[in-house]
């Protein structure tokens, strides 16, 4: 079988990355109205009490959302360096926080007034007077903590907020857009965590938070697809005359799986492409990128079933992973 134009000129990827080459026809080869919430209004004195020795409450809430909500992101947050561990869990709990609106909400106006609080939340925290929320503290003291840029903070609010449309992506482009503004915002302050100030660091992330915007987009298809609601691409859809119904019915078809091969292959590249500052990206900095780790194993699992976006071993934890992303760690790679 022909593979399209996305997918085109595949290498296989280093470091004991299976190839993700597709070979002819057959079997796939080896180869993603606004308000302050409750309470009572802190200012900074009282942020500093509620975080003083003894308190650990605020913490311990942003380290059991992530574990419940962001499993993956929470075993790669415990693999950072111990001073900048609890800067990360209050950074991807900030983000659990904005990705359950989107599905926690029956009208997009009630989405758009808890964004709204975000908004306020971190205008609020760069004036050190931040609501009195668990990870809104938490947050506030990162960002004291390592002067993190506000910006990222707030295209990652903006970006959700607009996601809030529910409408699919109208072709590869908008979906990496999306991704850049989310996940590689986030990456780009994981990095500040570190203490990483570097332009290779920058690209690696740029094109690492890419592919896991594409990943996320597909593992979440089944998902959505029994919600009656279909996000991957529309003109990848329609070069290989797919439609939504044909993934509301989950077929299994050769042009169904072809839309999800060229999506993939999208998510490759972008591994691809963000292994290739591996030599000139600082050797501080490839914590912040262990979940190239799931990234890998997501896109093997999928080439083996042959890119049956529905297939059950998908939906399967990797109970190996936490063993993976150690492995990984230790050999400061990503």
């Amino acid at each position: 079988m022909a593979a399209s134009t996305v997918g085109c000129g595949w290498r296989p990827l280093q470091l004991n990355i299976p190839s993700l080459c597709r070979l002819g026809p057959g079997p796939r080869s080896m180869w993603a109205c606004v308000r302050r919430l409750p309470g009572p209004a802190v200012t900074r004195r009282s942020v500093v009490a509620t975080s003083g020795p003894g308190v650990s409450g605020t913490d311990h809430y942003c380290l059991e959302l992530l574990r419940k909500r962001d499993y993956e992101s929470y075993l790669c947050s415990l693999l950072l360096p111990a001073e900048s561990r609890s800067s990360a869990f209050a950074l991807r709990a900030f983000n659990v926080e904005l990705a359950q609106i989107k599905d926690s909400v029956s009208e997009k106006a009630i989405g758009l007034m808890r964004m709204q609080f975000w908004k306020k939340t971190v205008e609020e925290i760069y004036h050190d007077n931040p609501p009195h929320q668990p990870v809104a503290i938490e947050l506030w003291k990162a960002v004291k903590r390592h002067n993190l840029t506000k910006r990222w903070l707030m295209k990652i609010i903006d970006e959700r907020e607009k996601n809030l449309d529910d409408k699919a992506y109208r072709n590869i482009q908008e979906l990496e857009n999306y991704a850049e503004n989310t996940q590689s915002s986030l990456l780009y302050l994981t990095l500040e965590i570190l203490g990483i100030k570097d332009l290779h660091a920058d690209h690696a992330a740029s094109h690492i938070g890419k592919a896991q915007g594409i990943v996320t987009c597909l593992r979440a298809t089944p998902y959505h697809g029994s919600r009656r609601k279909v996000f991957l691409p529309m003109d990848i859809c329609m070069q290989h005359g797919v439609s939504q119904e044909d993934f509301l019915r989950r077929n299994q078809n050769k042009n169904v799986r072809d839309v999800i091969y060229d999506i993939a292959s999208q998510a490759h590249l972008h591994l691809k492409h963000a292994r290739s500052f591996h030599k000139s990206v600082p050797v501080k900095a490839f914590p912040a990128f262990l979940q190239t780790v799931s990234l890998e194993d997501y896109l093997k699992k999928i080439q083996q079933v042959d890119f049956d976006i529905f297939h059950p071993s998908l939906q399967q934890k990797n109970t190996l992973l936490p063993l993976s992303l150690y492995i990984q760690s230790w050999r400061k790679s990503y």
